[in-house]
């Protein structure tokens, strides 16, 4: 079954909205992430009035800033990409990057996302090689420059899951478990997954340094900072695993909160504080050293025409850029915060389920509707919104011609890569954005859905589909 969207779901809310724990295409008809037939369809023009969340506040386009040029770093080389959101702060201002934007190789890393597989790891980059996880916890170290496989490992836990335990739901089935993601630093490669392990692997070889078994599955990617690696379990635990020998240095346990969306974020760690996102809405900083609390936000919000906005999840890595951090939840609230004590710098009622990109003068963040909103740093007006889903929406299902719906493709990104903001969907696409006025400039067909931003490495774009085909674009 072909996944739009995927949500871990309790008992409860399965109960409540049609015994399902995934959403699916067809049950997209009742859970509506951004596809019913009431999101806007237009694009935003001066001082145009855009709603954001249906039924409640709505963002517009500044008209002090509408036109107005900003400024945006120079695009740089990118030489390394070892964490999921490219440094532990998960930011990478401006990649030079995909300049032709045209394919240069596709290669198949192993098993795509199915009933009982899920591809759910970014990809990360070091030392001429890219390291991608599939459906099926096999991890593979790729030459960057022509897609060759080098080594793989399959991560394995046969003792916590000889039972069969399902990493989502801890009774009945095979073992399944999915989800997790890949980290880089220094020689090792860092797994965590679904099957309750986190692992270290030589990353030149794949060879298996240690093993540290835990409690709960971990569907996020972890992110590696000093001499610790840090990750977030289904329980809203975040725990620090020492890099050397893998022992657990402390955890943090936040609400728990089993209703989330499948997406691999990852904590940001900036200095001595280390920024966690919970699927409870909380955003908690916390120092590197012990796990003590240094400040707390939630980002929640209450959208009463839509059960669906109870989902708080923070799907989209926090990020660090210049003494702030920026993160949203699925709820419909996006910030920017004072990183030493969490004050909130400005808020604006964006529902996302991608992390933000801060570049130069502004940041850039995807709606959950697929609208990309240009927001200035420093007062959180608003310079342009352009709809990614203007003109690509299509009609599905019904008889004879009644009952069909509005399907709306889902986007993942962006990622600023020479001037470009790039962007890949459900349907198979990437698009490239003029950076300083949203204008669409190319596209390319992928052949298959992606959820996955992509990344730049060594001049290249690379993506990975859920159908588990790594793409590199020059």
């Amino acid at each position: 079954m072909k996944l739009n969207l995927k949500i871990v779901s309790t008992a409860a809310l399965c109960a409540l909205l049609a015994g399902c724990s995934t959403v699916s295409n067809t049950a997209q008809r009742i859970w509506p992430f951004g596809n019913d037939d009431n999101d806007r369809q237009a694009v935003a023009s001066d001082g145009e009035r855009v709603s954001i969340l249906q039924f409640e506040d709505s963002v517009e386009v500044s008209s002090e800033l509408a036109g107005r040029a900003f400024n945006l770093p120079t695009p740089r080389a990118v030489t390394a990409w070892p964490e999921p959101g490219g440094t532990a702060e998960n930011s990478i201002e401006h990649a030079q990057a995909g300049e032709q934007f045209r394919i240069a190789w596709r290669h198949d890393i192993g098993e795509g996302s199915g009933r009982t597989t899920q591809v759910t790891s970014p990809i990360v980059a070091s030392d001429g090689r890219l390291y991608v996880l599939d459906g099926h916890n096999q991890v593979s170290a790729v030459d960057a420059a022509s897609g060759r496989t080098v080594w793989r490992y399959t991560v394995t836990n046969s003792e916590r899951d000889r039972g069969g335990l399902l990493s989502f739901g801890r009774t009945g089935g095979q073992n399944q478990g999915f989800g997790g993601g890949l980290a880089v630093g220094g020689d090792r490669v860092f797994v965590t997954s679904g099957l309750r392990v986190v692992t270290a692997l030589n990353a030149a070889t794949g060879d298996v340094i240690w093993t540290s078994e835990v409690e709960s599955p971990i569907h996020s990617a972890p992110t590696v900072a000093g001499n610790r690696v840090y990750a977030v379990d289904i329980d809203n635990q975040i725990i620090a695993f020492d890099v050397t020998t893998g022992n657990q240095n402390w955890s943090y346990q936040a609400i728990a909160e089993p209703a989330r969306i499948l997406r691999a974020s990852s904590p940001a760690v900036s200095g001595e504080v280390v920024i966690a996102p919970f699927s409870s809405g909380e955003l908690v900083a916390l120092r590197t050293s012990n796990g003590q609390m240094l400040w707390q936000q939630v980002l929640s919000r209450t959208n009463r025409t839509n059960a669906l906005s109870e989902l708080r999840d923070i799907t989209g890595r926090p990020v660090v850029y210049q003494g702030s951090v920026y993160a949203g939840s699925h709820s419909g609230l996006f910030a920017a915060m004072d990183l030493r004590s969490g004050t909130p710098r400005w808020q604006l009622p964006i529902a996302t389920l991608n992390a933000p990109w801060p570049a130069g003068d502004v940041v850039y963040v995807v709606s959950k509707a697929g609208e990309v909103i240009t927001i200035n740093r420093a007062n959180g007006q608003v310079y342009w919104i352009y709809d990614l889903n203007e003109g690509r929406q299509r009609q599905e299902g019904g008889v004879l011609g009644m009952f069909d719906r509005t399907v709306r493709p889902i986007w993942s990104g962006p990622l600023l890569a020479t001037n470009r903001l790039v962007l890949v969907s459900s349907e198979g696409e990437a698009v490239a954005l003029n950076a300083r006025t949203g204008a669409e400039e190319a596209s390319l067909n992928l052949g298959g859905a992606a959820y996955i931003a992509p990344i730049a490495y060594n001049g290249m774009i690379y993506v990975l589909t859920d159908e588990g085909q790594l793409i590199a674009i020059q």
